[in-house]
């Protein structure tokens, strides 16, 4: 149970490391006086890429703090 609990640790922290590196800048395309921009992309984010790593990165999080917990009660 200890090697499947390492193997899937190592897998998910991966998967959650490259979700992470892709995801863009928050600081990209900020206006330089208000700071907010509003076009039809800003107000569509929820079906973006951008959103779809977002929800990737909270799952593999929750993901792998799942596994530290199960490895914590196995170990």
């Amino acid at each position: 149970m200890k090697i499947f609990l390492t193997v899937l640790l190592v897998i998910v922290s991966l998967c959650l490391m490259v979700v992470v590196l892709m995801q863009p800048s928050k600081s990209e395309g900020l206006t330089l006086f208000t700071g907010i921009k509003d076009t039809f992309y800003s107000r569509n984010k929820g079906r973006t890429r951008e959103a779809l790593m977002w929800k990737l990165t909270i799952v593999f999080a929750i993901l792998w703090a799942i596994v530290v917990t199960l490895m914590v009660f196995f170990a």
